[in-house]
């Protein structure tokens, strides 16, 4: 009885743990997903794969968080945007955590078990992803390469699904998918790059320095550059191309809001990269249309 007691109490906090609260990163990873099933399926995507993927990433994202506070218990408290976190502040054990991951993880694999072989070989991929990222930041400068590829990994499991094959285009996809993620997870690690730096966490955002506005910058422009790539091997309508400069526009709002590195502009040029989501995904949906 104490033990459902407790489980129940810190329900609120599960919640915070799996950032169903703070849903920016849910959608940082539909919108390239849903690029990839309207692409693989020429706009008509099946109700069946729109609704496991859309599923699949809610609870996959919440398992990366899981395992990401799990890994940085030990730092979190140190850092003034993630010193509140549940496991940092003692809300939910370490154990807690890891029965939550195991629990996340099984109910995606229900999820791709009705995706058929292949997919279900290629999530592999996906937990892998998930699961190694929050540890790289202890290695390489570059964890945000790794998290570009966990954020990119439903591109390939969407062709695969949709179509049984992974074409150069779904590549093509997920590199661009990378490369952005890579941009604007750079901007959410300016936030915290005076604390990172003082307890030994990398990231690009240390790695790049005085160039971090210009190295996003390029990023981005090579994110564009490869969605154009698609845009004209699809032989993708105007629509698309209009979406494409919407998105474009609000890519330099960002590198117009991190122009001093402050916090909290920094932390809104991250938040607005859903808007770009958006804006290629529409372009896309009336293109099809």
């Amino acid at each position: 009885m104490k033990l459902n007691a407790l489980v129940i109490k810190n329900i609120p906090y599960y919640g915070q743990l799996m950032r169903l609260d703070k849903p920016i990163g849910i959608l940082l990873l539909l919108w390239p997903t849903y690029w990839a099933l309207w692409l693989a399926n020429d706009g008509l995507a099946s109700l069946h794969n729109f609704i496991v993927f859309t599923l699949g990433v809610v609870v996959m994202r919440s398992a990366g968080c899981v395992i990401n506070d799990f890994a940085d218990r030990k730092v979190d408290g140190a850092v003034k945007r993630t010193a509140k976190r549940p496991l940092a502040a003692g809300h939910v054990l370490p154990g807690e955590a890891l029965s939550l991951f195991v629990l996340l993880i099984f109910l995606a694999f229900l999820l791709v078990i009705t995706l058929g072989l292949n997919t279900i070989l290629l999530s592999f991929g996906a937990l892998a992803l998930a699961f190694t990222y929050p540890f790289m930041k202890r290695f390489t400068h570059l964890p945000q390469v790794v998290l570009g590829a966990a954020f990119g990994w439903a591109i390939p499991m969407a062709y695969m699904a949709s179509t049984g094959t992974v074409p150069m285009q779904a590549w093509l996809l997920f590199v661009a998918n990378v490369l952005w993620t890579v941009a604007y997870d750079t901007m959410y690690a300016m936030v915290d790059r005076d604390d990172d730096v003082k307890i030994g966490v990398k990231s690009t955002a240390i790695l790049f320095s005085q160039l971090d506005r210009h190295i996003i910058f390029l990023l981005n422009g090579c994110f564009i550059g490869l969605l154009l790539a698609i845009g004209f091997l699809e032989n993708l309508t105007w629509e698309y191309f209009i979406g494409l400069s919407v998105a474009v526009a609000l890519l330099l709002y960002q590198q117009w809001l991190i122009r001093t590195r402050e916090r909290e502009t920094c932390f809104k040029a991250f938040i607005n990269n859903h808007y770009v989501g958006m804006a290629v995904f529409a372009g896309l949906f009336f293109s099809y249309w």
